[in-house]
């Protein structure tokens, strides 16, 4: 190889490997610090446009459990009141058979009747109970529906019920407890329960409903670390080999400047 002062080829090929190693050096760098394999669109463009929706996935569905945890304790609400009526109703036709006992005067029948008013007032009262603003009961059976997938695709609804049908027999009764029959209470029982049937049948759906978006989110948040995420292992490899590399490209640069101080030997 010819001594020659205007150029080195050597040099210059050092510098060039030093440059490309120190780049994939200061990106491991950056991978281990960060903790994202994806560091820029450069990286993998694809991978990049496949996590972002599976990043707005994963809110989508952090955001829909939300929802059905919130459509849960509206049901459960329902269902509490409902449980109330159930109690109020019980009590109310112990009430209408105490009323009936011959041994009781006409005082006596109408301190029943004033507790029998109360609690008929108290169950018109949780016809109109609210969760946050929302009705739990309507006027007629309504639904109010529910979205169960992340993707909007599938839903399903909740019914509101209609208690003042269920219980209307026994609120018309107030001030007339010696004329109420045994047969209403025992059908409004056999409707709040029918509803409360349907709450619990309902309650659970969401709840697997739930359950499968919470297994859903661990397969999709899994699948996206796959593309992003800095395998740490491999990379704290990766940036020890380059790191060396850099600091041996650095010390043959400096070898390759010297090989033109040969030059000076043949002139002086």
């Amino acid at each position: 190889m010819s001594l020659v002062i205007n150029s080195n080829s050597a040099a210059t090929a050092s510098s060039n490997y030093l440059n490309a190693n120190n780049k994939l050096y200061q990106k491991s760098l950056g991978r281990l610090s960060s903790g994202f394999k994806i560091q820029g669109p450069s990286d993998d463009a694809g991978g990049l446009a496949v996590s972002m929706k599976m990043q707005a996935a994963l809110r989508r569905t952090d955001a829909l459990v939300t929802n059905i945890a919130n459509a849960v304790s509206l049901l459960q609400t329902q269902d509490g009141a409902m449980n109330s009526a159930t109690s109020i109703v019980s009590r109310m036709s112990e009430l209408c058979t105490l009323s009936k006992d011959i041994t009781k005067g006409a005082t006596d029948v109408a301190n029943y009747d004033t507790e029998f008013a109360a609690l008929s007032a108290q169950l018109t009262s949780l016809t109109s109970a609210k969760f946050n603003g929302v009705d739990l009961f309507g006027a007629a059976a309504t639904t109010a529906t529910v979205t169960t997938s992340e993707d909007g695709s599938q839903s399903f609804g909740i019914t509101i019920a209609d208690l003042t049908t269920a219980v209307a027999g026994i609120t018309a009764m107030a001030g007339t407890l010696t004329g109420g029959a045994i047969a209403t209470f025992t059908t409004a029982l056999e409707n709040i329960a029918t509803k409360r049937a349907q709450n619990g049948a309902e309650t659970n759906r969401l709840d697997f409903a739930s359950e499968l978006l919470t297994t859903n989110r661990t397969n999709l948040e899994a699948a996206n670390s796959r593309i992003v995420d800095t395998d740490i292992a491999s990379e704290s490899t990766k940036f020890a080999r380059y790191g060396i590399l850099v600091q041996s490209g650095t010390a043959m640069l400096g070898q390759a400047n010297q090989s033109a101080q040969n030059v000076l030997r043949l002139l002086m």
